[in-house]
């Protein structure tokens, strides 16, 4: 796929506000780890992907200026209630758990979990996963599913604090299975290195996955939700959301 990349760094804004013209644009909390396609670095070192460029997208239509702060997913919570973000996306589900300490708006996209695995290893589904090592990137839904749902099915459950950890540990045979969002494996399975790896079965639909993928935020913004939820119906409406998922995954997988 040919991917647009846009020149973002901690510095570029977009919008006319008031809040740009105080010289204090909504800092858009991202991972510093990447997440492709979703969020990561281009050749140039600036920051790009398909939640980047929505985020951006999202900005415009509310007239924002905005600019993308990476934090450590771990802290990335931790650092919205403290303020030195404003919100977070970054793929991140809207759960019960999350909901009760921070809020979220309306969901803008929605993917399953996905177990992937060498060809040659029968895997349908959870059911298979006896004796199977599974890796996991830690705090996110796929992990909250594992320990729910998996943990007497499956011969051990590693956790990993990055997304590339787990990739890499999959490949070096460390792990025999792993379980993370679909359209990040798809992109994954492109890599050279991962011929002979493939998608084995989705997760079913569980409490852990939540209602989707929204933009987390402080649980006293009621006027950026507000805000925000107008602009993710735009982009929606106006087909922008659309347009940018068929350019990053060739398909739409907006809400």
């Amino acid at each position: 796929m040919n991917r647009p990349l846009i020149t973002l760094t901690a510095a570029a804004v977009l919008g006319l506000s008031a809040t740009a013209q105080a010289g204090e644009p909504l800092k858009i909390g991202i991972s510093a780890e990447p997440y492709p396609p979703f969020t990561y670095t281009s050749s140039e070192g600036e920051w790009t992907g398909f939640e980047v460029e929505l985020g951006m997208a999202i900005c415009e239509a509310m007239e924002r200026a905005c600019e993308i702060t990476p934090t450590g997913w771990s802290g990335i919570i931790p650092s919205l209630k403290a303020g030195r973000i404003d919100m977070i996306m970054n793929s991140m589900s809207i759960t019960e758990a999350r909901q009760r300490v921070i809020d979220f708006s309306d969901p803008y996209y929605f993917t399953p979990g996905a177990f992937v695995a060498a060809d040659d290893l029968t895997l349908n589904g959870p059911d298979d996963l006896a004796g199977q090592v599974l890796g996991v990137q830690a705090a996110t839904t796929n992990a909250t599913y594992a320990r729910r749902a998996l943990r007497d099915q499956v011969g051990d459950i590693r956790l990993y604090d990055q997304a590339e950890q787990v990739n890499r540990d999959l490949l070096s045979g460390r792990l025999d299975v792993i379980l993370a969002d679909k359209i990040a494996m798809t992109e994954f399975l492109e890599r050279d290195e991962a011929e002979g790896y493939e998608i084995k079965a989705t997760a079913p639909r569980h409490a852990a996955y939540g209602e989707g993928v929204g933009i987390g935020i402080r649980q006293d913004d009621d006027a950026l939700e507000a805000d925000l939820n107008a602009a993710i119906a735009k982009v929606r409406e106006d087909g922008t959301c659309r347009a940018l998922s068929e350019e990053y995954f060739d398909t739409d997988i907006c809400t």
